[in-house]
């Protein structure tokens, strides 16, 4: 399969679906935090169209699903085991994601590994755990779940998750192979990267990874340096997935449409691309807003800054970590 045989609605919802309705007011697209002071908050106002989407469910390979529409991609696997969910998607979304789950198979849902600690990867935690789910994640997950956690680019501090939330399981290392329904999957931590809690999830067998948000296909990315993300932990991620893959290998991402190796390949010259012309700008002494005025991503705005996060707002989170 490849990602044109698959049917991605840009109705999913990420973390940073504001931008889009806050440049009316000024002609101008604003900063995360303008954007919380002229609107509600950002991860209400994600939850409350979370309540309303569709989720779709498309076969990948070897039994791995994913379902869009609940905040980032999940994927899903079933067998002998019982169901295992990468990542949890937002609670809003639960009464569609049992039934997309239910459509897969009559298996109980017994795992859960989450890709990293943002609340639409994770804001289902609690509801999979009740129906059964174990939940795995690197320990800097669980940091930021247990505690008060600040984002300061959303301006919002989330407040600690339930216990029914919290993971149990924790990483022991950078790597780890489980072996469930007949398949050796393959846990990777990248250190920090969009945040310092993101790993990847790689089905062996199938030649399936998700990648969670080191890849938001065709889509400039929000890097949260709030909780150890950067650009160039961004970078080095996307060179550490191009080594991992083959070019037949599918790679779900975090958000955006299904993707293979030569996709990365593309998002990682964006990634270093924009990096450097930033970096330059900023060397020279310009401001941000200097930077953003001149327009250092205009090769790359129509492939992906055309929705979720604008041209002028991944410029000012790349300028924040050169």
């Amino acid at each position: 399969m490849t990602k044109h045989d698959y049917a991605l609605s840009r109705r999913g919802f990420c973390l940073c679906c504001l931008g889009g309705a806050t440049i009316a007011a000024t002609g101008a697209w604003l900063t995360p935090r303008e954007a919380f002071a002229a609107a509600k908050s950002q991860v209400l106002i994600i939850r409350e169209a979370a309540a309303k989407a569709d989720v779709a469910t498309t076969k990948l390979r070897g039994g791995v699903n994913v379902l869009v529409g609940s905040g980032g991609n999940v994927a899903v696997v079933t067998g002998k085991d019982g169901k295992l969910l990468v990542d949890a998607g937002i609670t809003a979304t639960r009464p569609r994601l049992e039934k997309a789950l239910a459509n897969i198979g009559p298996e109980p849902i017994t795992h859960l590994i989450d890709t990293h600690w943002h609340f639409d990867h994770t804001d289902g935690n609690e509801w999979l755990n009740s129906e059964g789910a174990a939940i795995m994640a690197h320990p800097n997950t669980l940091k930021h779940l247990e505690a008060a956690t600040r984002v300061d680019d959303w301006n919002f501090e989330f407040p600690p998750s339930p216990k029914g939330a919290l993971p149990t399981r924790l990483m022991k290392g950078d790597e780890e192979t489980l072996k469930l329904n007949g398949k050796s999957i393959k846990l990777r931590y990248y250190g920090p990267a969009h945040t310092d809690s993101d790993i990847s999830v790689f089905f062996e067998e199938d030649n399936v990874i998700h990648v969670g948000d080191t890849l938001w296909t065709g889509l400039y990315p929000f890097i949260d340096s709030s909780t150890g993300g950067s650009i160039d932990g961004q970078i080095a991620a996307a060179e550490a997935n191009i080594k991992m893959i083959d070019k037949e290998t599918i790679v779900i991402p975090g958000h955006g449409d299904i993707a293979n190796r030569e996709d990365i390949k593309v998002w990682l010259d964006m990634l270093v691309g924009a990096r450097d012309k930033v970096a330059r700008l900023k060397k020279a002494g310009r401001s941000v807003e200097e930077t953003i005025a001149a327009n250092p991503t205009k090769q790359w705005d129509a492939k992906f800054g055309q929705w979720v996060i604008p041209p002028a707002l991944f410029t000012r989170v790349v300028y924040e970590g050169v």
